[in-house]
């Protein structure tokens, strides 16, 4: 459980960036920890739970990745105390195994002895098994009065006679002579009990947590539970449950514990000093200072010193429980120092909107001035600086050029776009003459449907071009039918990328109103669910059967996530015009496959995993970024009201992760690497039609967009 936000560790902690996310006992966080500490005891069968706040999700699965770890996460779409928090794990829970005990646990506690954690969680799962609820109680080791305490009726595991509030010190002393024990907030419990016991106890909260995840919204493993779950009563699970049942026990436990709820907690840990510090006749102190800050101290007994960029705690270590008096006169006099400043997220639409004047701007001028040459032919390669690198010319990325400016020409961009169609055509005639009349009608490759792709989007924007000679020869040489032989011919050393190009223009044909097209779109598709995707996995794979059979021999079978996005793009896109909902349903499978591509630190859709949705490559580059922002896009004008929120969400995401590679200059970076930095390359013209065919897929997201945004985003 990842709520709380930690008031008595400011100036570190605060609601954006609680205690449990913080370093506060070594070199990782009390979260990461508790992660390690208590995933053993799932074994094999068993599933960790993270409980937390939708505003952490990031940092959650950060953390998660960090120590290689995968959990379940129900976020709460606001905090209601931990009764609300157990209720929706222990029904999650009973949904799929009503009899599993729950382990919960905080996430802030330290317990650096992980087996004796392990050991007492055991014997109390035993107990839990019969149907009793158990808490771990700590024996203490001195008055205190910063805990709750737990008043057992005999030795050893024992029914609960009472909970009891935080006393003074001289009650503390009191309890601890009577035998009492801290309350370790730990329980455990099999989940229908506690269930049972919720709605037995509290009113309205179980409805409220059931409704939350009917409605939840899941990503892969990640749950978004309903806004009912804001009507829960907010309540402690010791008020809703633990004070009224008669099924409470405690078993008592004497490893070293803390909360690590205070600053004079944290140093006693031993290991909570951080950052650059001087100490000078100094003793008894702790120094945690943020990056770029010196501390020098003289003189100091007892004392510690919190410093981040915004703000400086200096207090009597002995007075740290105080911390919280500070923060609620934070509230009146500087209500901006509570929290950390987050710079706001750029909506879709604001990323939107910027990326159709980049566009039209900057990338369109740049290509078809700079990026084509006299003779009508595009360059591949541009330097960062506006220079023409010497490349050949590449069929393909003339192809993809082409596609380029028919876009740009269908969607209303002002500039040249017709005098670079009619030049690139004829530069491309030109290099295609002798080649094209030597290659067999039946062959079918990759540059054949970028071709019938380009010739198809150039037909939409331009009609008069189509009906030219030139045009009509090419097409020709693309009948429908021959190019279904040969995809069928070819099936078996064929890999899955090469169909796509040929059923985007396959769509695009028969949206011209071509016949035969729709026919080869249909068995494009069923081919390629065939003999390409896994439903077991959920993910497309990239090669064919027979190759397939080599790798699973050899070792992993790796998927490309930004692969999973197109063709969960594409086959959304067909499932729409066909009306189809076994296709729409394999076009979510692949999505939630591709979101298990997507790197929470980075928020970028890296270049490759394993089938399990293990990173292989973190590598990130442009082109996958575009697929999931135009599959989230589809799926947000195709679904109901409450997932389009969702996807639309995602979208967001994924066009602040284009952003991070694209260039004022209306050039591009294309490979970032895990640390952040760019590789130090050319801006390839191959990355210029993923980018465009995103920004078409915004266009067509009409529904999306009010009257005047529509406006704003046209390229006139």
């Amino acid at each position: 459980m990842c709520g709380g936000a930690g008031t008595r560790l400011w100036p570190a902690s605060r609601p954006s960036r609680p205690k449990q996310f913080i370093p506060l006992s070594g070199n990782r966080s009390s979260f990461q920890e508790t992660v390690d500490r208590v995933a053993p005891l799932a074994g094999e069968d068993g599933v960790l739970i993270v409980v937390g706040g939708a505003i952490h999700r990031r940092t959650i699965l950060e953390q998660l990745s960090e120590i290689g770890r995968k959990a379940v996460l129900l976020l709460e779409p606001e905090g209601r105390e931990s009764a609300a928090a157990m209720a929706a794990a222990a029904l999650w829970t009973r949904r799929r195994c009503p009899d599993a005990v729950n382990l919960f646990v905080a996430s802030d506690h330290h317990i650096p002895d992980d087996e004796a954690f392990r050991e007492a969680v055991g014997l109390a799962a035993t107990s839990a098994e019969t149907g009793r609820i158990v808490t771990l109680g700590l024996v203490p080791t001195a008055p205190s009065s910063a805990y709750g305490y737990i008043a057992p009726e005999e030795q050893g595991l024992s029914v609960i006679r009472s909970f009891i509030e935080k006393p003074d010190a001289q009650t503390a002393a009191r309890y601890i002579s009577a035998g009492f024990l801290w309350n370790s907030g730990n329980f455990i419990v099999r989940a229908d009990v506690l269930d049972q016991e919720i709605r037995a106890s509290t009113t309205g909260l179980s409805e409220a947590v059931a409704r939350a995840l009917d409605d939840a919204i899941h990503d892969g493993e990640t749950i978004l539970l309903g806004s009912a779950f804001a009507s829960a009563p907010k309540i402690s699970i010791d008020y809703a449950v633990m004070e009224k049942t008669r099924l409470a026990s405690v078993l008592p436990v004497d490893f070293e514990w803390s909360d690590l709820g205070s600053w004079d907690a944290v140093h006693e840990s031993g290991e909570g000093d951080v950052g650059l510090h001087i100490l000078e006749d100094s003793d008894g102190c702790l120094v945690r200072a943020c990056d770029g800050v010196m501390v020098a101290a003289i003189g100091l007994s007892n004392v510690g010193i919190i410093v981040e960029k915004d703000a400086v705690l200096v207090t009597d270590l002995g007075r740290s429980q105080d911390v919280k008096k500070v923060v609620e006169r934070l509230r009146r006099l500087s209500p901006r120092h509570l929290d950390f400043e987050r710079p706001p997220e750029e909506t879709l639409e604001g990323g939107a909107l910027r990326l159709a004047a980049w566009i039209r701007q900057s990338a369109l001028p740049c290509w078809c001035t700079l990026g084509q040459n006299v003779e009508g032919g595009f360059e591949e390669f541009l330097s960062l600086d506006g220079r023409r690198l010497a490349s050949p010319h590449a069929t393909g990325i003339q192809l993809r050029q082409l596609q380029v400016y028919a876009e740009a020409g269908r969607l209303g961009w002002q500039g040249p776009w017709r005098t670079v169609l009619n030049t690139g055509l004829e530069n491309l005639l030109r290099d295609l003459k002798k080649n094209w009349a030597e290659l067999p009608a039946n062959e079918v490759d990759q540059d054949q449907g970028l071709l019938a792709c380009s010739l198809a989007k150039i037909a939409l924007a331009a009609p008069e071009l189509a009906a030219q000679k030139p045009m009509i020869a090419l097409r020709q040489r693309l009948d429908p039918a021959t190019i279904q032989i040969g995809l069928e011919a070819k099936i078996d050393s064929n890999v899955s990328s090469a169909h796509i190009s040929f059923l985007e223009a396959a769509l695009a044909w028969e949206a011209y109103g071509l016949k035969g097209w729709r026919v080869l779109a249909d068995r494009i598709v069923a081919l390629t669910i065939e003999q390409f995707f896994d439903a077991r996995t959920g993910t497309m794979q990239e090669l064919s059967p027979t190759a397939m059979m080599r790798i699973e021999a050899d070792g992993e079978i790796l998927v490309t996530p930004g692969r999973q996005f197109e063709w969960s793009w594409l086959l959304a896109r067909y499932a729409r015009v066909r009306h189809n909902s076994e296709i729409f349903s394999v076009a979510e499978a692949l999505y939630e496959a591709g979101m298990r591509g997507i790197e929470p630190k980075r928020d970028v859709v890296v270049d490759s995993m394993t089938i399990d949705g293990a990173t292989r490559s973190s590598r990130a580059r442009l082109a996958p970024q575009t697929t999931w922002m135009m599959a989230s896009l589809t799926f947000a004008s195709n679904t109901d009201v409450g997932r389009r929120e969702y996807f639309t969400a995602q979208a967001g995401r994924a066009l602040r992760a284009i952003w991070n590679h694209l260039l004022p200059s209306g050039l591009w970076r294309d490979k970032l690497l895990q640390n952040g930095d760019f590789i130090d390359e050319p801006a390839s013209a191959a990355q210029f039609q993923a980018v465009m065919s995103a920004y078409a897929e915004i266009r067509a997201s009409k529904m999306l967009w009010c009257p005047p945004t529509q406006a704003a985003l046209s390229l006139h």
